[in-house]
């Protein structure tokens, strides 16, 4: 377990519900604080209760996707105190234009599902967190 990661709230926003599981899991295991919710919309409305220190994000959602979400935190005046709170993108969208997306709209990192395993989140979100 890590000490740095104690209290730390972290909000996942994923539609499939064994990757959600499975990070809430894994960061549970850490000490970590973690809501999950199933689509952007919820997403954002569990962002002002909340209130996390970290948003793991994917992009292909249903009635919300990522990049809305993620433009809505970075842009829109009710989401101000949430603006320098790290996104990391989790999704299988690996084309140049989705990262450049990505990136032009205020994500911190942007990891392929397909790409890489558990523990690389790990290391993501400590590299954010601590």
């Amino acid at each position: 377990m890590l000490a740095a990661f104690d209290r730390k709230k972290i909000l996942i926003v994923e539609d499939d519900d064994f990757l959600r599981e499975m990070y809430k899991s894994k960061l549970e295991m850490e000490n970590l604080h973690v809501i999950a919710k199933t689509d952007g919309a919820q997403g954002l409305r569990a962002l002002e209760k909340f209130e996390p220190d970290l948003i793991l994000l994917d992009i292909i959602m249903p009635k919300v996707d990522g990049f809305e979400v993620l433009a809505k935190i970075r842009k829109d005046k009710k989401y101000k105190k949430f603006r320098k709170t790290p996104i990391i993108i989790l999704t299988n969208l690996s084309t140049r234009e989705a990262v450049d997306k990505a990136f032009a709209l205020g994500a911190n990192d942007y990891l392929i599902k397909t790409h890489f395993i558990p523990s690389e989140v790990m290391k993501k979100v400590q590299k954010y967190i601590s």
